[in-house]
């Protein structure tokens, strides 16, 4: 059986081409929140609270909306958890799993006037807010206070930082959660033959 560490980072690969196409659309939502909330209310105690804010609460709304995009109506079994959005179209690579994160936006901007249609919209804030608390925070967080720091030039450094940090904070704990219920899976079979 390969090492706890190889099987992690075999599944972290399998997954981050997926994470990505989801930081991709959060730094970019968090940066354009971040500098209209700048350019309204300026570099002063008051403008740089409502720019983190600001940018903050578009990530949300744009990653609510990618992930509402994923879910089917009528579904009897939802997205569970932050893995299960991960894995849908993660082996396929970097360019389809972009393609599908902005396809699965456009969709979930359409079915929010439908939300109360959605028979398992307690899942999808669930995993929205999980994905948000955890891998969001970081890359927004990274992304705004380089861009802050650096206003003008920071694109070429919050970017790289911010889809780094986000991208590795949403694969840890779903290759985790795979490892995981591998061994609890092994442990099933022992126990069965």
């Amino acid at each position: 059986m390969p090492s706890s560490l190889f099987q992690f980072l075999l599944h972290a690969k399998g997954m981050y081409a997926a994470a990505l196409g989801l930081e991709i659309l959060c730094i970019t939502a968090a940066v354009i929140g971040e500098n209209v909330g700048l350019y309204l209310f300026g570099v002063n105690a008051l403008g740089i609270p409502v720019a983190y804010a600001m940018g903050y609460g578009l990530a949300a709304f744009v990653t609510f909306a990618a992930i509402l995009g994923r879910y089917t109506y009528g579904s009897k079994h939802g997205i569970d958890a932050c893995c299960s959005v991960l894995e849908q179209v993660g082996d396929k690579g970097f360019i389809p799993n972009l393609k599908a994160t902005f396809r699965n936006f456009a969709l979930g901007i359409e079915k929010m006037p439908h939300l109360y249609k959605q028979s398992n919209l307690k899942s999808i804030l669930k995993t929205s807010l999980y994905i948000l608390i955890t891998a969001e925070s970081a890359c927004i967080l990274v992304a705004e206070t380089v861009d802050l720091i650096l206003y003008q030039y920071s694109i070429l450094v919050a970017v790289p930082l911010a889809l780094l940090a986000g991208a590795f904070t949403i694969v840890t704990p779903a290759a985790y959660r795979k490892i995981k219920m591998q061994r609890q899976n092994m442990c099933y079979e022992l126990i069965d033959s």
